[in-house]
């Protein structure tokens, strides 16, 4: 027997060739940058298998019938049939000579519109009387910004309007014109769009009929009507447009809401009967007589940087369920597209004044009651930047009293200084005893600095309210004044190299104006104040000296430039009233004449001076046994 012994030579061969390998493994192994490479490949090409049975899913759906729809020719059976296999009684639509992508013009003397037979709804809306910042028109709708698709169930399949072919007809109603669109089973079996445009209006009306479609359609089963719309931007500031872009609707009787004017918003609502679109000067609305039952309403901002040129504001969506009556459909709306514009809004009495940025409660009332008709007066017969002074005029004319009223207590207030001083030296040590009779020297003076801020308080509303108006004031679209091309706009008399943060890349003249106006008000009001000593717990008056005139400096520099000029207006003629009323018609002489005869004159407390009394009194013997 052969005894086997141990070869250290072939041990040896096969660790070299097994290094070798080893090392010709290492040397060729990908480098990183190849793996990277390698693993983007290998996910582009599934993320291109994966679009590419989107698409091809995409096209079986909605392109590919389409196609095949309008290559139906008459007495093709082998088509029609395998059309029907996908439409069901819905393939008749097919066979029509209108199973094109013709579209239908339809007009009046304020509105341009195209009516696509694919869908049957507006491929283009074009408002005729109205041009964008650079002079281009203004088309609310166009290259397929919009839709409107009525989803429902048929014969066991899901059908949408959006992928089959109306039948459009035009005719005349007197001065009104017509365009019925039928997506037909028949010749008498159909659902119908009938749109109405009347001679000079932006609204027009808009109803989903359909007859003869017993047994055709499942009305047991929900339908959806579903309309999307990006909104295209239109003004200079694309910040500042978005910033009064919104969804805004009316639901359950007269109640109204929005949603969110910044990032992704939805609102599930019942009971909606009408919902705009807003692009801010630009509404895009529909109304409905019976309530939609339910509606998903959304609302995503496109604008992600100021900077940046972007087409579009906002993406807007609303979902609305549809309930037949009696197995057919009746829902009989109205669609508005036009101008966010108060006095056309006011005259359908639907409560669309509701979608516009008023201000709410008091603020809204004096908008709606007195500022937007005194204004909607003035631009009859004078041009808009004259008509903002005039109303700046009257509205501080109509403040006088109360502004004197706050001067006359500031004016006591300084006449009482020099014993206000006296009483801090005397204690010095003892703050709650100068507090105490500070304000027992006020009220038997009748001063208080209260008596200043309340008439202050009375013109917070009216201010607060101009502050609405001016941005959503559609007369100010578009007309110029002086160096300011749109008072709807901010005014430029200088471009930037560079974008600075919270204020932009040009200078505006108008709020620097304003903001010198108002530092110099600020200085005449309160500098008297200031050469008091500051008085614990109160604000820095010197600090909203200087804050007020930066604010306006940098936020209002990409405001519309007619706020601005009403500020700067508001205070030159604030200061003027100011030194008219210090310098002829208050004599602090008589004033502190009539304060020394009511100091003299025993004065009643009343109940809160007492209690007040009362509380500092007891707060000092406190303090006195400690």
């Amino acid at each position: 027997m052969e005894q086997k012994k141990f070869d250290l030579n072939s041990l040896v061969g096969f660790l070299l060739i097994g290094g070798i390998l080893i090392w010709m493994l290492y040397m060729n192994k990908p480098t990183e940058a190849e793996l990277q490479a390698e693993k983007a490949k290998t996910e582009a090409a599934a993320k291109q298998e994966a679009e590419a049975k989107k698409i091809a899913g995409d096209v079986t759906l909605s392109e590919a019938t389409a196609d095949t729809m309008k290559s139906v020719k008459p007495g093709d059976s082998l088509a029609y049939e395998q059309l029907k296999n996908k439409l069901g009684s819905f393939a008749y639509s097919g066979t029509l000579p209108s199973a094109t992508d013709d579209i239908t013009v339809f007009e009046n003397d304020v509105l341009y519109l195209e009516v696509s037979n694919k869908g049957g709804y507006i491929a283009e809306a074009l408002l005729k009387n109205f041009t964008k910042y650079d002079s281009v028109p203004v088309y609310l709708i166009k290259d397929g910004n919009a839709s409107l698709n009525l989803q429902f169930s048929s014969e066991n399949r899901t059908l949408n309007t959006q992928d089959l072919f109306f039948e459009p007809t035009l005719s005349n109603n007197g001065e009104d014109q017509v365009l019925s669109m039928k997506l037909k089973t028949s010749e008498n079996g159909f659902i119908e769009y009938r749109y109405t445009l009347h001679p000079g209006e932006y609204m027009m009306g808009f109803s989903i009929n359909s007859q003869g479609l017993d047994g055709v359609i499942n009305t047991s089963q929900p339908m959806y009507l579903d309309w999307n719309l990006k909104g295209y931007r239109h003004a200079k500031s694309i910040s500042y447009e978005n910033r009064y872009s919104r969804l805004t609707y009316e639901y359950d009787g007269e109640k109204h809401s929005k949603l969110s004017p910044t990032g992704e918003d939805d609102e599930l609502e019942k009971d909606v009967t009408w919902m705009n679109f807003r692009q801010h000067f630009f509404s895009s609305m529909l109304l409905t007589d019976t309530p939609f039952k339910e509606v998903k309403l959304t609302s995503v901002d496109l604008v992600k940087d100021e900077e940046i040129d972007t087409v579009f504001t906002k993406q807007y969506g609303a979902k609305m369920l549809i309930e037949p009556k009696n197995g057919a459909l009746a829902q009989h709306m109205n669609m508005y597209i036009g101008p966010s514009d108060y006095q056309i809004f006011k005259k359908y009495d639907r409560n669309l004044d509701e979608a516009m940025p008023l201000g709410w409660g008091i603020f809204g009332m004096i908008n709606k009651y007195i500022i937007i008709p005194v204004f909607g007066f003035l631009t009859d017969f004078l041009p808009a930047g004259i008509a903002i002074i005039v109303l700046t005029i009257l509205i501080k004319l109509l403040l006088s009293p109360v502004q004197y009223k706050q001067y006359l207590a500031q004016a006591k207030m300084k006449v009482l200084k020099p014993e206000m001083d006296e009483i801090k030296a005397k204690y010095k040590d003892n703050k709650l005893k100068i507090q105490q009779e500070t304000m027992k020297l006020q009220n038997s003076a009748g001063a208080s600095p209260l008596k200043g801020c309340l008439p202050a308080l009375l013109q917070i509303p009216v201010f607060y309210a101009l502050f609405t108006f001016f941005p959503s004031a559609f007369d100010l679209r578009q007309k110029s004044f002086l160096w300011a091309d749109d008072l709807s706009s901010y005014d430029t008399i200088a471009e930037l190299p560079f974008h600075i943060p919270f204020y932009g890349d040009h200078v505006s003249l108008f709020p620097i104006l304003a903001s010198i106006a108002i530092f110099v008000y600020m200085m005449m009001t309160m500098g008297q104040n200031m050469q008091q000593q500051q008085q614990p717990g109160m604000p820095n008056m010197k600090f909203l000296m200087y804050l007020s005139p930066l604010f306006m400096l940098v936020f209002f520099n990409n405001y519309a430039s007619g706020l601005s000029l009403y500020y700067f207006v508001s205070n030159l003629i604030t200061i003027g009233i100011m030194l008219v009323i210090k310098n002829f018609i208050i004599d602090e002489d008589k004033i502190h004449a009539k304060i020394q005869v009511k100091k003299a004159t025993p004065k009643k407390q009343n109940k809160f001076q007492r209690k007040m009394a009362e509380m500092m009194e007891q707060a000092e013997q406190q303090k006195r046994g400690k």
